[in-house]
C-alpha cells in the first residue's frame, strides 16, 4: 500500500507541472472592461504580413474582435463583422480581429477558407501577457475616437447587434 501511495504522490506531482488548461486558463481571464474606460491596444503583426501599428488608430473608432476557429459562436458572428469591416471603412473605422487559436497557421488558413477581409492577428499567449483577452468569447469591443470604450460584449452577437455597431462609430 505505501508503494501505490507514493506512486500516487508522484503522480500528483507531475499533473502539477502540465502547462495550464484552456479551461483554467479562461478562469483567470479578466472580466470586460467597463464602458468609457481608455483601451490601449499593443502593437502586433497581422497575419497578413502587415503590423497593426495603435498610432495609425489613434483618433479613429477601433474594433477590436477576439476569435477562434474552432468556435461555432465565432463562426456564426464573424460573416457580420466582416460586412461590417468592409461597409465602415470610408468612416476611418479600424479593425483588429485577434484569434486565440493555438497556432497562427490555424488562424489563417480558416480566414483565407472564409475569405474574410479584416485584419487579423494571432494574439499568442506571449503577446497576450501585454493584452489579455477577457472572459469569453467572442469579445466585441469598440472605442471610440477618444480611445474610450463605446461598447463591450461576451458572447456571440446578431447579424443586426453587429449592423448597429455603424450607429456608434
Amino acid at each position: 500500500m505505501a508503494a501505490s501511495a507514493v506512486v500516487g504522490v508522484s503522480q500528483g506531482i507531475v499533473a502539477y507541472a502540465q502547462p495550464v488548461s484552456a479551461a483554467a486558463e479562461e478562469a483567470k481571464a479578466p472580466p470586460l472592461p467597463a464602458l468609457g474606460s481608455v483601451l490601449n491596444v499593443p502593437r502586433i503583426a497581422l497575419l497578413d504580413g502587415g503590423v497593426f501599428d495603435p498610432a495609425k488608430a489613434q483618433g479613429k473608432p477601433l474594433l477590436v474582435y477576439w476569435w477562434s476557429s474552432t468556435c461555432p459562436f465565432c463562426a456564426l458572428q464573424s460573416p457580420s463583422m466582416d460586412k461590417l469591416w468592409k461597409s465602415q471603412q470610408h468612416r476611418d473605422l479600424q479593425m483588429l480581429a485577434l484569434s486565440v487559436d493555438k497556432k497562427s497557421e490555424d488562424a489563417a488558413a480558416y480566414l483565407k477558407a472564409k475569405g474574410y477581409s479584416f485584419p487579423a492577428a494571432w494574439a499568442g499567449p506571449e503577446w497576450r501577457k501585454a493584452f489579455p483577452k477577457p472572459r469569453g468569447l467572442p469579445i466585441t469591443l469598440l472605442r471610440g475616437r477618444d480611445d474610450r470604450l463605446l461598447l463591450t460584449e461576451r458572447g456571440q452577437m446578431f447579424a443586426e447587434d453587429v449592423e448597429a455597431i455603424a450607429g456608434l462609430i
